[in-house]
């Protein structure tokens, strides 16, 4: 008990830390009131753009990179990663870019989890999931793509359980990669359809003129059937 509370304290922290290290840096560079404006997004938008163009390895690289970082150490979740992927990276370089990192990164949660976590999430965990035991016994690979592909458990959380079923890392990363295709190509697609809205305004749009935007309301619609789908394929995966 006294070792949970060390971890769990250390994990606050070290995470409280990194989030005020960040926010130090950006209000250092920017002011609140730059940050927000529609002429800073508008311009990094145009920025960025050029950078594809001139520099579009380093731009690859370095979104990996930190998309890496966002999972582990920084434990962040998908969706703000994907989103913002969208927007600098565009649909499909961003899916690519996105998967790959966040599948990495989730890897590296679950390594960590595995050496450092385990006895804690067995304690926490393990009588609500034990029912999964055996269908990870059965079709290790097939029942986490299942599991990854079905979701509804917070992001840090999912990549550290399998360490209750001792799950091997290579069919932990590539059920990973392949599992979270669906939900991220959809979230890319619509952080690159903010881009392209924005592109195509001077002026601020309005909420209505961005939902009702086909590079934005057809992912949007498409991402909250896959909702349903997955509340309904939770439930079977999930049952005892």
């Amino acid at each position: 008990m006294e070792k949970s509370k060390k971890i769990k304290l250390f994990i606050g922290l070290f995470y409280l830390f990194i989030v005020g290290l960040f926010l130090y840096y950006l209000f250092s560079k920017f002011s609140l009131q730059q940050i927000t404006s529609y002429e800073f997004i508008k311009d990094n938008i145009e920025y960025f753009s050029k950078l594809k163009e001139t520099n579009f390895f380093l731009l690859s690289i370095s979104f990996l990179v930190f998309t890496i970082l966002w999972v582990f150490p920084f434990l962040g979740f998908g969706s703000p990663i994907a989103l913002l992927g969208g927007f600098i990276l565009g649909k499909w370089l961003g899916v690519i870019v996105v998967v790959l990192g966040l599948s990495i990164g989730a890897t590296f949660l679950y390594i960590f989890g595995n050496f450092y976590l385990k006895d804690f999430v067995r304690e926490k965990f393990l009588n609500r999931f034990q029912n999964l035991e055996q269908k990870f016994k059965k079709s290790e690979f097939l029942y986490l793509l299942i599991y990854r592909a079905a979701g509804g458990i917070p992001w840090q959380l999912s990549c550290i359980l399998p360490t209750l079923f001792n799950v091997k890392i290579l069919n932990f990363f590539f059920a990973t990669f392949l599992g979270i295709i669906p939900q991220i190509f959809l979230v890319v697609s619509i952080g690159s359809g903010l881009e392209t809205v924005i592109n195509q305004n001077l002026e601020p749009p309005g909420i209505m003129d961005i939902i009702l935007s086909p590079d934005i309301y057809f992912p949007l619609s498409i991402f909250l059937i896959l909702i349903i789908v997955a509340v309904f394929l939770r439930k079977f995966f999930y049952k005892k």
